[in-house]
């Protein structure tokens, strides 16, 4: 292995941790590390002094160039969006990198920022980098770092907002849900839920899903209740760590149809995730590198 490749893949867990959390997309992400690694190897690194910064630097702005290019994208999506699920067991999301951060609640709020203003809240907040270094990153001077880091946490109002309840009692609850839906229990179903449980259904129209999120206990109960009594034969149900939160994986025969996840705050649900797009299922593999 030479030197350039091998200081690359000892950054590549945290270019990997930056970039996933600033576009949520599993493709994307590959592509900018693959972009980033070429420029890399292009580079004169016996001028380079500092090399996890100077990669920090390309990743960064790598994915704030993919965010502006996506915005039409994003503007034309079909439904909610949501991040890619990561599917990793307990033990690797305890391991990754500030795991609370990985978390869709967290991702999802980040939505609310712009590129700049993302790039500038995780490696800071997140990252812990100082203003001076961000600065370089971006291309913007330390006082307007500090206002866009200010006008995000304003936006986020909960940066660590974290719902999942501990592994046991998440793995009794998700149990308890699955029993409750397979049986079509709704006073069941309705006691699991928090009164302002939210559903979120990603599919852009790439599959039959919600095109709104469905709020509340009534709505959510008839909703989820809906879906499990249309469940076809040889329809198979895997349980799966996703970003942190009990779920499951569901296929059909032998193609993946979708991923469902909760988050969950002490005793109560508070939010499921549902995804269907297909572009979104075939990166559902085991994840080790946050």
């Amino acid at each position: 292995m030479s030197r350039a490749l091998e200081e690359f893949e000892d950054n590549r867990s945290r270019l990997f941790a930056l970039s996933y959390r600033m576009l949520g997309t599993l493709n994307d992400v590959e592509d900018v590390l693959q972009e980033a690694w070429l420029k890399w190897s292009r580079v004169d690194h016996s001028s380079i002094l500092n090399a996890p910064g100077f990669l920090t630097t390309v990743v960064t702005r790598l994915c704030i160039d993919q965010l502006r290019k996506g915005k039409s994208r994003r503007e034309e999506y079909i439904g909610p969006w949501l991040p890619e699920p990561l599917v990793t067991s307990e033990t690797e999301f305890k391991a990754g990198m500030l795991a609370e951060t990985l978390t869709t609640a967290f991702l999802v709020l980040l939505e609310r920022l712009s590129p700049k203003e993302r790039a500038v809240f995780l490696l800071r907040e997140v990252f812990e980098i100082k203003y001076e270094e961000i600065g370089e990153i971006v291309q913007a001077t330390e006082g307007h770092c500090r206002q866009m880091l200010r006008r995000g946490k304003e936006r986020i109002q909960s940066p660590r907002q974290r719902f999942s309840a501990n592994p046991e009692q998440s793995a009794k609850i998700m149990e308890s849900f699955l029993q409750t839906c397979a049986i079509g229990d709704v006073d069941g179903l309705k006691r699991l839920l928090a009164e302002d449980v939210v559903t979120w259904s990603d599919s852009d129209g790439k599959a039959l899903a919600a095109r709104k999120p469905v709020y509340g206990v009534e709505k959510v109960t008839r909703f989820i209740l809906g879906l499990f009594r249309k469940i076809p034969a040889g329809f198979r149900m895997e349980p799966r760590i996703i970003n942190g939160s009990p779920g499951i994986i569901s296929w059909q025969g032998e193609a993946l149809h979708s991923a469902l996840w909760l988050d969950i705050d002490e005793s109560e649900i508070r939010n499921m995730y549902i995804t269907v797009n297909p572009e979104k299922l075939g990166g559902i593999v085991a994840q080790s590198n946050f």
